[in-house]
């Protein structure tokens, strides 16, 4: 196991970039502590592989440094970093009984035999293939085969790090959620530093202690999955994750006063200064916003049932604002006013969110 650190990362590649826009990888530093579960989280394109990529050697960043504990290892091969991968498809040597794949990394290093059938069935038993370690792998589903993909990269316990790229793609989406907590149980047992890359927020959400949201090629937050929800770096990251995404409305400041449609608006820290000529938006999610018997005014146009509560859709002017209610709750006539918790929300000028942590 290894503490990952990247180091005034950057990559791209095209041979003379010319812009910002050219560059894959915006420069960035990060750290994956030692044993922990992360997740590399964003849309098609925004630069996880390419990272994924760099940290297990199939690509030199253009600049910047990848280190495991204290030991550079930019310049280093994929072999001589001790990574397992897992990839998208299923990597199976389908003439092979489930046991021999399993078998085959640590028989590849010299493994003692002993040592390797003690190991086999240990993983084997930990993924549920214990009955099926003599079957041909060509005979296997899908998800079967990507159990044996999962099953190579957790065999080797000297790896310094394993990697998942999107591993549960080609699953029936009935048997994501049982894999999902099976790595999530592997990891707990194994303690095995883990980084998982994922445009699915579920399974980010769900697998990591922390989760590393990117967009075009920029490290946007950093943080567990409480901090991503209940306090967003970015207006990316409040729209990305939650479903329906955080609410954004236009704003203004004035004299440390944060307005929306003239309304004061309560915030869960002084916004400060904002940079001049910045666009300002609050940003709330639906569910710190409630009813009241005073606030903002508001239409209620659309109610939407999503089983234990409703999306209830109002406007305020030009401006949408969801929030969630209880089934049970009974909703007030057509015009209402809304209340935001000022403990989550904030201001944000050109995306990123302003002032201090709140208190």
């Amino acid at each position: 196991m290894a503490r990952i650190s990247l180091r005034n990362l950057r990559h791209c590649y095209r041979h003379n970039p010319a812009a910002e826009s050219d560059w894959a990888l915006k420069r960035f530093e990060l750290e994956f502590p030692d044993g922990s579960a992360n997740a590399l989280l964003g849309p098609s394109g925004c630069g996880k592989t390419t990272l994924l990529n760099i940290i297990s050697g199939l690509l030199k960043p253009s600049e910047g440094s990848v280190w495991f504990d204290e030991r550079d290892v930019t310049s280093l091969a994929p072999d001589a970093r001790e990574i397992a991968q897992v990839f998208q498809f299923p990597v199976v040597y389908d003439t092979m009984s489930v046991y021999d794949n399993l078998a085959f990394p640590l028989r590849n290093r010299g493994v003692p035999g002993d040592a390797v059938d003690r190991r086999v069935r240990e993983i084997a038993a930990m993924l549920d293939l214990g009955d099926m370690l003599d079957r041909r792998a060509s005979g296997l589903t899908a998800d079967g085969k990507q159990k044996i993909s999962l099953g190579r990269g957790l065999v080797r316990s000297d790896v310094n790090v394993i990697m998942f790229d999107e591993p549960l793609t080609v699953i029936d989406p009935q048997l994501k959620w049982r894999l999902r907590s099976k790595l999530k149980e592997l990891h707990r047992r194994l303690g095995i530093t883990m980084i998982y890359v994922t445009h699915d927020q579920t399974e980010a959400l769900t697998f990591a202690d922390r989760v590393i949201v990117m967009n075009d090629g920029i490290v946007v937050q950093a943080g567990t999955p409480v901090d991503l929800f209940e306090r967003p770096q970015h207006t990316f990251v409040g729209h990305f994750i939650g479903s329906p995404g955080m609410n954004l409305l236009p704003a203004t400041l004035d004299g440390g006063v944060t307005r929306f449609a003239g309304h004061a608006v309560q915030m869960a820290a002084a916004p400060g200064a904002a940079p001049v000529g910045a666009q300002l938006q609050i940003g709330v999610r639906p569910e710190f916003v409630s009813f009241a018997g005073t606030g903002i005014p508001v239409n209620i146009e659309k109610v939407a049932d999503a089983g234990r509560f409703r999306v209830v859709e109002t406007r305020h002017e030009q401006s949408t604002i969801r929030l969630l209610v209880g089934e049970d709750t009974p909703l007030p006539s057509e015009r209402a006013f809304l209340r935001f918790d000022p403990s989550f929300t904030y201001l944000y000028a050109d995306g990123w969110r302003q002032g201090g942590e709140p208190g």
